[in-house]
């Protein structure tokens, strides 16, 4: 498998396309990788406005728990619905993968992922299957390895006995910065087949804005780890910038994608992300009157939110809490907000890391109290199903 010596590409890359683009919010949290509608060459329009045909999300829902799935997992991080239902989840700290049948919670282990170098924020994180899995049997992994954040793509044999399961890892993609903070970690593969990536700055806020750094980014990379054809800049993995530490990624159903966002210490954000665009940090924090930058579509004060994943379902975007410890809802019309968000579960369950969708106007919840900054209770950390609108 070819791996991407990507300095120089996108060093030459950066002299193709300056910046310029629009940044900011309302007031008010991650996502998950599935399989693509198959592979196009161009990427979605993920930032159009609204038709007029096109209705708004009511503004107040509902969430109710329906049960819990599954107790007793170790820093989960990353989810992936397998085609039979069952989920697959990764263990930042341990760096393994466990499948879990949602039916009765039964959980087995495929094995420990090499190369994982847990610390900090680090570790195994984000997960996602290959557009074409039920061929050929492919996940891809996010982590943070003794030098860097990469991705790689391994084989799971569920002929082979539990614990032996995963192949090597094969590296499709490396050289994004790592730090004690801000690693990023999102993968998903988009509806046009190709796979995004949120990073984060490392710390290193001046990489958000060097166009030359992979830090800071939504990278839009194919299967194999190139540059995606129809990117923003032209032979560069780069797709938007200007990031502090992006954690979700979703898509609504006309193909735009959105992306939470930490903050520092004043706003988190939601973001609808525009091809090229440039989200502003350092230089902006949230909302900004700078016309260069992208303002999000919502904001959160950081001890309301410090948001991981997030998860379309019915014209909602639903993003998962950390620090805030609750659950946001938020209604579209487009790629706006059609109404302030809306908190579920403030302090039921504590630190909240990725939702997903699970068919039937229902989610998947994995709670994160074991991450080192929670205070686990007795079956933490859990997956959770819940309905909701």
């Amino acid at each position: 498998m070819r791996r991407r010596a990507v300095r120089a590409v996108l060093a030459a890359s950066a002299l193709l396309l300056t910046a310029g683009c629009s940044s900011g919010s309302s007031s008010g949290s991650a996502g998950v990788g599935f399989p693509g509608e198959g592979p196009r060459t161009a990427p979605p329009s993920t930032a159009s406005p609204a038709p007029a045909t096109e209705s708004a999300a009511p503004a107040k829902g509902s969430v109710r728990v329906l049960r819990t799935v599954a107790e007793g997992l170790k820093s989960p991080w990353g989810l992936a619905v397998l085609p039979g239902g069952d989920l697959l989840v990764s263990s930042r700290d341990d760096g393994t993968l466990v499948r879990v049948d949602p039916k009765t919670g039964h959980q087995s282990e495929l094995g420990t992922v090499s190369g994982v170098s847990p610390a900090g924020e680090g570790g195994l994180l984000g997960i996602a299957l290959s557009p074409h899995y039920t061929s050929d049997h492919l996940i891809y992994a996010y982590f943070t390895s003794a030098s860097d954040n990469r991705i790689v793509r391994m084989l799971y044999d569920e002929r082979k006995p539990a614990g032996e399961q995963l192949g090597a890892p094969d590296t499709v993609f490396k050289g994004i910065p790592k730090g004690p903070i801000h690693n990023g970690g999102r993968i998903a593969f988009g509806p046009d087949g190709m796979l995004y990536a949120g990073t984060g700055e490392s710390g290193r806020r001046g990489l958000a804005q060097d166009r030359n750094s992979l830090g800071g980014k939504i990278l839009r990379l194919t299967p194999d780890g190139e540059p995606a054809p129809g990117n923003p800049f032209s032979g560069s993995p780069v797709y938007s910038y200007g990031h502090r530490n992006v954690q979700g990624l979703a898509w609504d159903d006309r193909q735009r994608l959105f992306a939470s966002e930490f903050g520092q210490d004043t706003w988190d954000e939601l973001n609808a992300v525009k091809p090229g665009g440039n989200y502003g940090w350092p230089d902006a924090e949230g909302r900004s009157t700078d016309p260069r930058y992208q303002n999000p579509i919502a904001q959160w004060h950081t001890d309301d939110a410090s948001p991981s994943g997030i998860a379309y379902v019915d014209g909602v975007i639903w993003m998962a809490a950390l620090k805030g410890e609750r659950l946001w809802r938020v209604p579209l019309h487009g790629t706006r907000a059609a109404a302030a968000p809306q908190p579920f579960l403030t302090g039921t369950y504590g630190r909240l890391r990725t939702v997903a969708p699970a068919g039937g106007g229902k989610l998947w919840l994995i709670t994160s109290n074991t991450d080192g900054r929670g205070h686990p209770k007795k079956g933490d950390d859990r997956i959770l199903e819940l309905q909701v609108s």
